[in-house]
């Protein structure tokens, strides 16, 4: 009985079986690096050892970090990203398009069974294709370009299960950050999780990618969901064909599993973590009625289409309330087009939201958009640590984008279910 991870770690090792607690050494599918993490580390690196990259097809590199350029420093990091792209003859650059979690699948890069490196700690997104994918640092990142191989510690898998359904009003960003206050940060122990069950299979691909993508908020080197036809439909839509099959990227019944946590969705009740960390989590009725100064509805865990239609179903007819500010910052220039085309939009702005670039921006401290001393935020990102996105005095509150663009509108910390009509069967209980 074998495990989703080891299956993936089997293949790229050129095993047939592989056990927890083996070092193996892999063969790489694809790496992906972004303007910070990839060519102005890797490439002075590189050029001291005297070697190139090892498949120029395979090494993906989107700018998300330094875009748009707003001083001197930014406007030389990204010029000698896209000289070096040149240079190297790298195919797959994607520039200003969005950021490197979403713009990878979207571009049909990722596909089920696939061992993928990526040069940013949220790069456990992949996993949400079935594919194993992980984070690692620069001088890793050197060693798998030039060579395009890394070993690997094979994991132990630990299985989160969430049966039954979600009430409306509930969503990922609120099962990963009831995950971070039950298991704590260090609750995947970096090793692989793994999430099934009928509630997950039950939701859509980019909900799907926020699970997998706060992982890393988890503590687990991966986070996996198995392929099925939600995941067959993406990667159509991407432009990828791999056939319909998927049975062999599925960990087997009974596979031996560190842990294994199971839940109930219908118990799951709105999630909001305090400032500085998403372990700070606890029902929304905890933190009801703080009072917010700005909204952000941004990153690759909350700006997604999906997210941004949420976000659409509370402001729809509603204006954020005076003397506050809603500020959304797209994940991607398809996801962009997609809300400007099916009126998604419209109905943000409509509502008084400001529209800001694409790319990562406050989420990790990059650009002009950063928060003030004392400045009270309620944010879509995955992180709230001190700082992060601004003054150190800042304060920032994680939820959903429900939840967000609720506070847009009341002011203040408030259950969404109230402006979705929803009806809270277990107010102020954990699930």
């Amino acid at each position: 009985m074998k495990t989703l991870a080891q299956k993936i770690i089997a293949r790229a090792s050129g095993r047939t079986h592989v056990e927890p607690g083996e070092i193996v050494t892999c063969k790489v599918d694809l790496a992906m690096s972004h303007d910070s993490s990839g060519p102005r580390r890797v490439a002075p690196m590189l050029e001291s050892l005297g070697a190139n990259v090892w498949d120029p097809q395979r090494y993906v590199i989107i700018t998300d970090h330094y875009v748009p350029a707003h001083d001197p420093d930014s406007q030389q990091i990204l010029q000698f990203t896209r000289n070096w792209v040149k240079e190297a003859g790298i195919r797959n650059f994607h520039d200003e398009v969005g950021i490197c979690h979403v713009v990878l699948p979207e571009q049909g890069h990722i596909r089920p069974g696939m061992l993928i490196v990526g040069g940013d700690s949220h790069s456990t997104t992949g996993g949400a294709f079935g594919a194993y994918m992980f984070g690692i640092g620069a001088t890793e990142m050197l060693g798998v370009l030039a060579t395009g191989e890394i070993w690997l510690k094979v994991p132990q898998t630990i299985g989160i299960e969430w049966n039954g359904r979600f009430a409306d009003g509930i969503t990922a960003k609120d099962v990963m950050l009831f995950l971070c206050g039950q298991l704590g940060m260090d609750g995947g122990q970096y090793q692989a999780v793994e999430f099934s069950g009928s509630a997950i299979k039950a939701m859509n691909m980019q909900e799907r990618m926020t699970l997998s993508n706060m992982t890393a908020e988890l503590g687990g080197q991966a986070g996996l969901i198995a392929p099925d036809d939600v995941t067959l439909a993406y990667l159509h839509n991407a432009g990828v064909d791999i056939g319909d099959d998927i049975s062999s990227w599925r960990s087997d019944t009974d596979a031996p599993l560190l842990a294994r946590h199971v839940y109930n969705a219908g118990e799951l009740v709105p999630q909001v973590a305090a400032p500085h960390s998403p372990a700070n989590a606890a029902p929304v009725d905890a933190y009801a009625g703080q009072e917010i100064d700005t909204a952000y509805i941004g990153a690759c865990t909350g700006a997604k289409l999906e997210d941004l239609r949420m976000a659409a179903r509370i402001l729809k007819g509603r204006r954020v309330q005076e003397g506050k500010r809603l500020l959304v910052a797209p994940a991607s220039l398809k996801d962009l087009n997609a809300a400007k085309a099916d009126g998604t939009l419209a109905v943000l702005e409509q509502a008084g939201a400001q529209m800001l670039p694409l790319g990562c921006g406050a989420c990790a401290g990059y650009g002009q958009w950063r928060f003030g001393e004392n400045e009270r935020v309620i944010s879509s990102t995955a992180r709230n640590f001190k700082g992060r996105m601004g003054a150190l005095s800042s304060r920032v509150w994680l939820a959903s984008p429900l939840t967000v663009a609720t506070a847009a509108v009341t002011g203040m910390i408030s259950d969404p279910r109230e402006l979705l009509g929803a009806v809270p069967a277990m107010t102020g209980e954990q699930a």
